[in-house]
């Protein structure tokens, strides 16, 4: 049975907002789990964003600053390196 939706397949944000005490660290970890679980390729962006129209409105919780701050943070990845953008001797491909 699925706890969650689209956004929230795991039921991960819902169970957050639902649990009293939460640290901001717990919610970090809470989010990087719900972050890693997202389907490849998603607009992370439009997804913490749904998340924040659904529960932004608990501004007091640390999940909600937590959500905040990964929107900013929320950008398509690029390539900043690695072997392929390094300089090969000729006869590699």
């Amino acid at each position: 049975m699925s706890k969650g939706d689209a956004s929230d397949p795991k039921g991960l944000m819902v169970e957050a907002y639902a649990m009293e005490g939460l640290t901001a660290e717990e919610c970090r970890s809470i989010f990087l789990d719900w972050a890693l679980s997202a389907p490849d390729g998603a607009d992370m962006q439009v997804l913490i964003g749904g998340l924040l129209a659904r529960y932004g409105e608990n501004a007091d919780h640390p999940m909600t600053q937590v959500l905040r701050e990964g929107l900013e943070q929320a950008q398509k990845p690029r390539r900043r390196g690695g072997w392929k953008s390094r300089p090969r001797p000729s006869g590699e491909a």
